[in-house]
């Protein structure tokens, strides 16, 4: 039979409440008692039951995660880092996908906000205004966006573009398409800030192509129009948008990287299998997922001194990319 807290109680010496003071409230307890309760927990195997902590600390046990798009692999990477962390913490996680749609986020959040205790966002597409009254409702940390006070990770776009265009410059490619995903997603502003500065430096050209769906499609949707701007070289919003312009450039018999190199960005499982592999900016995915569940859980533990110096509440962390090389990037074509 499984332990129960009373089990834990008689090998430790002391009384049930103080075993759920000890797993609950620990500050409430002295370290000695802490250590002998650890150690039955321990010794026993005991599993606390979540409904019955949660009606002496208040707290549901859950958080919630919302993503733009679970089919797209970089929001899944981040999900597996989220759960796992989670999981460490005994916490539970509920997914809500918006499917793209922005009018659904605050929606969602709201809706869950009724069952967890805060709320990870990753990737918002609703404005700065939008997540500061979401954060009203719930305790709320970003992923991959930043908002004026609230807790956010995210990543160094600026670097990652700036490695894309470096590496391009170097193997002679000095017309540079751009491929930006959603008109609303703040990757596609921060990347596209980031290549116009690295092209000015590198004393490259940008040809802007347009914003074009984060999918396979929207790769596909836009390869004429990289192949219109006569660049050599193209960077995509991300590899699946890459990925499509793989697909289409090889359907018009262009070759990848002898007429045309590409970029992305995410390092997918995908771009280690496409042909040919895909040179990306490898981001780190489930890290992202795994902190922000830290920063989440650590503003939940700490209410009243959410708005102090030291809080983690409208902290900013921010995560740096590795470009990895492989067989879609080459020499830029002779004139």
């Amino acid at each position: 039979m499984a332990a129960t807290i009373r089990d834990v109680a008689r090998l430790a010496g002391v009384s049930p409440s103080t075993v759920s003071r000890a797993l609950s409230l620990p500050g409430m307890v002295n370290a000695a008692t802490r250590a002998r309760v650890a150690a039955a927990v321990e010794q026993l195997g005991y599993e606390p039951n979540r409904a019955a902590r949660g009606l002496i600390t208040g707290r549901t046990g859950t958080i919630g995660l919302v993503v733009p798009d679970l089919a797209n692999p970089f929001f899944s990477s981040v999900t597996k880092g989220v759960q796992a962390r989670a999981r460490r913490h005994d916490v539970a996680v509920f997914v809500a996908d918006t499917d793209e749609d922005p009018a659904a986020e605050a929606g969602l959040v709201r809706a869950l906000s009724k069952q967890v205790d805060g709320v990870v966002l990753c990737s918002p597409r609703a404005s700065d205004e939008e997540l500061a009254a979401i954060a009203q409702d719930t305790t709320v940390v970003l992923v991959n966006r930043t908002a004026a006070g609230l807790t956010a990770i995210t990543y160094d776009n600026e670097g990652g573009m700036r490695q894309a265009v470096a590496h391009l410059v170097a193997l002679g490619h000095h017309r540079i398409a751009w491929v930006g995903g959603p008109a609303t997603s703040w990757s596609t502003q921060h990347r596209g800030f980031g290549l116009r500065n690295a092209v000015e430096e590198l004393r490259a050209t940008l040809a802007p192509v347009g914003n074009f769906a984060p999918t396979y499609e929207g790769g596909m949707a836009a390869a004429d129009q990289v192949v219109a701007t006569g660049a050599t070289a193209v960077v995509a919003y991300n590899d699946l948008v890459a990925i499509g312009l793989l697909a289409r450039l090889h359907s018009r018999g262009i070759s990848v990287p002898g007429d045309l190199s590409v970029v992305g960005v995410d390092d997918i499982a995908m771009s280690r299998m496409a042909r040919p592999a895909l040179t990306t900016v490898r981001l780190p995915k489930q890290e992202a997922g795994r902190i922000a569940v830290e920063l989440l859980l650590a503003m939940l533990d700490d209410p009243e001194g959410s708005t102090g110096p030291d809080s983690s509440a409208g902290a900013h962390g921010e995560l740096h990319g590795e470009l990895i090389v492989r067989d879609s990037t080459g020499p830029a074509p002779p004139n």
